[in-house]
């Protein structure tokens, strides 16, 4: 199974976080692009705008790596990203849940 083969499966089966997701909210995930990757400009954020195969190719460019290394990096952020949300999402049931009257 090659690496994008896996990597459809792994999103169909709902383990990856939607590339839909980061490009929708560029804004927001750009600031996070850059504290993970310093190299990045904020010309490059502009130039990405939130399309996968830019920010791949950046990453090629300011940090002297190959398409499947950039690649592995993307989604390795990617699901840190995902990971930190369902734990911001449980955390914030959870205070809910206390602030309801019993």
């Amino acid at each position: 199974m090659t690496n994008t083969t896996a990597r459809v499966e792994a999103k169909i089966a709902g383990i990856l976080p939607s590339w839909d997701r980061v490009a929708g909210n560029w804004k927001q995930f750009s600031g996070k692009a850059k504290e993970r990757w310093g190299k990045l400009t904020d010309d490059d954020l502009t130039v990405i705008d939130g399309r996968r195969e830019q920010l791949v190719g950046k990453l090629q460019e300011r940090y002297g790596i190959m398409k499947d290394e950039a690649e592995r990096e993307i989604s390795a952020w990617m699901e840190a990203a995902d990971k930190l949300d369902k734990a911001n999402e449980a955390s914030n049931k959870a205070a809910a849940s206390r602030r309801q009257p019993h």
